[in-house]
């Protein structure tokens, strides 16, 4: 059998805990995924996993050979992507991330990687909660964090602005805002994430933190978006997501220059050992874009 696959497999198991996760990630059969883990223990002459009916673990050797079997294994892709060009790029990429950011700023990203690589296909998974990378077969995540889940790889290529924003409309009946405190006379759009919601804001080496109330909550930006041109109240927004509205005089932006704390703009994967050419690809091409990004 394959020794190569064999080491692959082993690898996936190693790190999902599972057979049947590892087959349906690799579309391969259970019994396949097994008879793959059988040869490379004949292979290294060794047992390298404990397997009951409800987990399976690495055994001492199992730990041992690990590192090595991924260090051989991406010696091995190295070799196998020197000899292919980057117009040879192919394959399904299934990529995790939110729907604010996918639709503002991914889809025109994605759309031109794929008009360059045309044998590449791209499926987006559009979810604000987080994703487990190797249960769901995601390739990668691109998610807005202040730290990220450590179990994960992946290197910060953006940081991630919030600003305050409402319409002309919702404005209009209110006097000014000067002040954060301010906030808590106004009808304010909340992000579902906690049963309190507290505005934390800075202003260069100044902070404050502002209780607010949220007649209206979501657990997606696009839809306080929405509800913010609509004049139902101050929104907190990403900048990549508010500012074509804000340039298109929709929405105003509210005690500038006032934000939120910055967070960053993560590309995360569950494992180096396991990226394909067209993966490593897409990585380089979003570390790009984000690099001077237009927002």
């Amino acid at each position: 059998m394959d020794k190569l696959t064999a080491a692959q497999v082993f690898v996936d198991v190693a790190y999902s805990g599972s057979f049947t996760a590892t087959a349906d990630r690799l579309e391969m059969s259970r019994p396949m995924v097994t008879r793959h883990i059988e040869s490379a223990e004949a292979w290294l002459n060794t047992r390298l996993l404990h397997r009951t009916t409800r987990k399976v673990t690495l055994t001492t050797a199992g730990e041992a050979c690990l590192p090595e079997i991924e260090q051989w294994l991406a010696q091995a892709n190295r070799l196998v992507e020197q000899t292919k060009s980057q117009q040879q790029l192919s394959g399904k990429i299934r990529v995790a991330t939110s729907m604010s950011l996918g639709f503002a700023q991914l889809a025109p990203i994605f759309t031109r990687f794929m008009k360059r690589h045309p044998n590449v296909q791209i499926d987006i998974d559009l979810e604000d909660s987080t994703t487990d990378l190797i249960e769901q077969r995601v390739d990668l995540a691109i998610r807005i964090a202040a730290n990220p889940d450590p179990s994960l790889i992946g290197k910060p290529i953006a940081e991630c602005e919030s600003i305050l924003v409402a319409s002309a409309s919702y404005l209009a009946d209110y006097p000014p805002i000067t002040t954060p405190k301010q906030l808590s006379a106004h009808q304010c759009l909340g992000y579902k994430n906690f049963d309190r919601y507290i505005w934390h804001l800075h202003n260069g080496d100044e902070f404050q933190s502002v209780d607010v109330k949220c007649n209206l909550s979501a657990n997606e930006a696009t839809t306080l978006l929405h509800a913010a041109i609509a004049g139902g109240g101050i929104s907190v927004q990403p900048a990549y997501l508010a500012n074509q509205y804000i340039l298109d005089d929709r929405l105003q932006r509210v005690l500038a220059p006032w934000t939120l704390n910055p967070m960053k703009i993560y590309v995360l994967y569950p494992s180096r050992q396991h990226l394909s050419a067209t993966v490593r690809a897409l990585i380089d091409t979003l570390s790009d874009e984000f690099k001077n990004p237009a927002w």
